[in-house]
């Protein structure tokens, strides 16, 4: 049997991919409590998150938006680490308010928060280790959240996942100006 790598790119990048939704989710939490929410889009859904992506930045007039647009484009895979609204109750005072109970709604709990970003470093790290091309892209995630593809959660992470010689994520030219 002669496997080109060529042939089966796709497909090992998936696997490595659903490797790293398995790191995010076993990443630690605050008090061990689970607001983690983990998925992966492929292709036609990686083509509308790029659409939505490339609007919202000609909407704001912000070039690195649509440049990031265009770099979804390159992914074999997305992975979208998101978490759910749930105050850990520590009064740890991270949010910028004394107590949970000051609070406002609508102010995130730093550890939910945190908690996202463990599970992105988790995520990565185990990308790393595949060598897998990966960026970290609050873009793609804030696109997802407009898309509405993670209900109950009120923060993503977007990773986009290739395997090339060149990482297509990094290095990159701005198609349009910044403003």
């Amino acid at each position: 049997m002669v496997l080109n790598e060529r042939d089966m790119r796709h497909e090992h990048v998936i696997e490595c991919a659903k490797q790293m939704m398995t790191a995010a989710r076993t990443a630690p939490k605050a008090k061990g409590v689970d607001i983690i929410e983990v998925m992966m889009i492929t292709d036609d859904d990686i083509v509308a998150l790029s659409n939505a992506l490339h609007q919202i930045g000609e909407n704001l007039g912000r070039g690195g938006l649509m440049r990031d647009a265009g770099n979804l484009l390159e992914a074999d895979a997305v992975v979208l680490i998101a978490s759910r609204e749930e105050a850990m109750c520590l009064n740890c005072g991270y949010c910028g308010y004394p107590t949970c109970g000051e609070r406002p709604a609508g102010v995130p709990c730093a550890m939910n928060t945190i908690d996202v970003g463990i599970a992105v470093g988790s995520a990565v790290a185990t990308a790393a280790d595949l060598r897998l091309d990966t960026r970290v892209m609050y873009s793609a995630g804030y696109a997802a959240l407009k898309l509405g593809w993670m209900p109950g959660c009120n923060y993503i992470i977007g990773i986009p996942v290739s395997a090339s010689s060149k990482n297509p994520f990094f290095d990159r030219k701005r198609k349009t100006p910044a403003q």
